[in-house]
């Protein structure tokens, strides 16, 4: 790969950023609509995130992603966060302005919530409660996306209770839409009961790793289910889940739909998420 003066630079920081799909789909689009862009993966270590995003407006860079363990670190380095992002308490994407400063937004409560549209357009989030497995930092972006959306009811299930509570005492004050109720993991096959859409957002299921245990028998068969694990693309929730006549929306839709506002941001075109960007991906 070659880069002229003029090519529009961004990248993915991380540690480690190896595993990153990133560049793949960014390069993907640049190569799609013909921009002269380039889009790296750039190894951060934890000590060093504030000097390297501080060094990307010297660098030529337009912004970057940043992955795990550096989200809630660039949240308190950048110069302006975003309302939105401020909310879940981390930044996945960073815009470089004109005069050099350095804008935080997280775009992961779009990504989701642009999956269920393409996965699923027929889900409404008036539909009735949902159940959210987990607590972390993809949880807090599912919860804001519900809340906005309308969803009456989320039951947020996870294992460490402190945890579960203090998201419940983050999100659901400020006037915030949605009741957010917090139930022990235990409970979590009796809560799907009365649930419309169900969401995994832990790392139970990922490949390698253990299994998500959970028994679908209460879960109403117009539910929705949708995984945030990608790896593998059906998870054994998302194969008992349509085994049983749930629909089911996989998570590599949300990988690729939250990439797209700092896409636009950076390169100027707002790209769309097809068949080909996912075989792509997934090759």
């Amino acid at each position: 790969m070659s880069a002229e003066a003029s090519t529009r630079l961004a990248g993915v920081m991380g540690w480690p950023v190896a595993h990153s799909l990133s560049p793949r789909l960014h390069g993907f689009w640049l190569k799609s609509y013909g921009i002269d862009g380039a889009y790296l993966p750039l190894a951060v270590r934890p000590e060093n995130i504030a000097g390297a995003l501080r060094a990307l407006p010297l660098l030529g860079f337009r912004g970057a992603n940043v992955t795990l363990p550096h989200k809630e670190a660039t949240l308190r380095t950048v110069d302006w966060v975003e309302p939105l992002a401020r909310r879940i308490g981390a930044v996945n994407t960073v815009i470089v302005g004109d005069d050099g400063s350095l804008e935080g937004r997280n775009t992961d409560a779009f990504g989701f919530m642009e999956n269920l549209r393409q996965g699923a357009p027929e889900w409404r989030a008036d539909a009735g409660p949902a159940v959210v497995l987990g607590a972390g930092g993809a949880a807090r972006a599912v919860v804001v996306a519900l809340q906005d959306a309308g969803v009456p009811l989320i039951c947020v299930v996870n294992r460490d209770r402190a945890r579960t509570e203090a998201l419940a005492a983050d999100l659901g004050r400020d006037g915030a839409v949605g009741r957010i109720a917090v139930e022990p993991w235990q409970s979590r096959d009796e809560v799907l009961a009365d649930a419309a859409l169900l969401v995994n957002s832990t790392s139970l299921g990922l490949a390698g790793g253990p299994e998500l245990e959970i028994a679908l028998d209460a879960l109403p068969k117009a539910a929705l289910v949708t995984d945030l694990v990608y790896r593998p693309l059906e998870t054994g929730l998302l194969k008992a889940a349509k085994a049983r006549g749930n629909r089911t929306v996989d998570g590599l839709g949300m990988l690729l739909h939250q990439a797209r506002p700092g896409f636009a941001a950076w390169f100027g075109r707002d790209p769309e998420v097809t068949p080909e960007l996912r075989a792509a991906v997934l090759a």
